[in-house]
């Protein structure tokens, strides 16, 4: 799955907690969120506008939660381990857990 793919696909099936998404493309997305949040801040301290960059970020995290969900629904943990991320520590557990490979069923 190419980079822009991953992006748009997250963005498209933002409302979509039910299903799966393998390793490539959540990574992929991570990535592509990564590079693009670095752009936007750049932009943002050029002309002055710091809002600009929590906009993103506001606009991106009912993706990311999606996309991360259907990422540990097919590395085989319960979708509900996100909310770990609330904690310190689970954070780490939570980017351990979406590193697995995909489990069959």
């Amino acid at each position: 799955m190419k980079l822009v793919d991953s992006y748009k696909e997250a963005f498209t099936r933002y409302v979509d907690f039910s299903g799966v998404t393998d390793r490539a493309g959540y990574w992929f997305f991570v990535l592509a969120n990564f590079i693009v949040a670095i752009v936007i801040g750049i932009i943002a301290g050029i002309i002055g506008f710091t809002p600009l960059s929590y906009l993103y970020s506001l606009a991106v995290l009912v993706p990311s939660i999606a996309i991360t969900c259907r990422r540990l629904r097919d590395a085989g943990y319960n979708p509900l381990l996100i909310l770990l991320c609330l904690t310190g520590i689970g954070s780490i557990v939570v980017l351990v857990f979406t590193c697995m490979p995909t489990k069959n069923a």
